[in-house]
């Protein structure tokens, strides 16, 4: 099962890990997914229940990109773009922006366009970036903070094999109001396990 894991987490992302699933390439990103992002950032179905600032101008972009760039060269976190294969265009995001490298803990988080919603998408990406987690980054264990309202991606969340386990009142200040937080995660050995058991039932067919 799940080895040992002692010292502080060293990781290095040189050359970037594209990932690859049937339908999908996860590549970095790039001023290319620039408008995309934009659009995305500042749809409000896509961020009812993110509580950040949306961006103003598409110049903004830039900035962003270069948070993540510093995010990666200093191996503190990792985004990844997720494009379709048979169109080559952004679809979305997700990726660790927070790790907790003495605890081997990372904090993930995920956005989507709409127009791929309810296709499987971010099922897709999660199953390929858990996978690089906990087999090449030697993450012990996974985060994810959301709205407690945001159904559809505690759904994500809960089909992968995480579990709810923090429930806070009115921990965050957003726009005048106090809103509740949902604290969901995943262990190695409970995402080891799910392979197992996926194996088996494989077999069986």
């Amino acid at each position: 099962m799940s080895e040992n894991r002692t010292a502080e987490l060293t990781l290095n992302f040189d050359p970037f890990p594209v990932l690859e699933t049937e339908r999908l390439l996860l590549v970095r990103f790039n001023r290319e997914h620039f408008e995309r992002m934009f659009q995305m950032r500042r749809d409000d179905d896509v961020m009812k229940y993110v509580e950040r600032p949306r961006p103003q101008d598409i110049s903004e972009m830039e900035i962003f990109f270069q948070q993540n760039e510093e995010l990666i060269e200093s191996q503190n976190g990792i985004t990844w773009i997720v494009t379709l294969k048979d169109e080559n265009l952004m679809a979305g995001n997700i990726g660790f922006w927070r790790m907790k490298k003495e605890h081997h803990r990372g904090e993930i988080g995920y956005m989507l366009l709409p127009q791929y919603w309810n296709k499987g998408i971010m099922s897709e990406a999660m199953a390929a970036v858990l996978k690089y987690a906990f087999d090449e980054m030697k993450l012990h264990s996974i985060e994810a903070d959301i709205n407690p309202d945001n159904l559809a991606s505690a759904g994500i969340l809960e089909k992968h094999g995480f579990v709810r386990e923090a429930f806070f009142k009115e921990n965050f200040y957003w726009k005048g109001e106090y809103l509740n937080s949902a604290i969901y995660s995943l262990l190695v050995q409970d995402f080891e396990k799910r392979k197992l058991l996926e194996v088996g039932n494989s077999a069986v067919r």
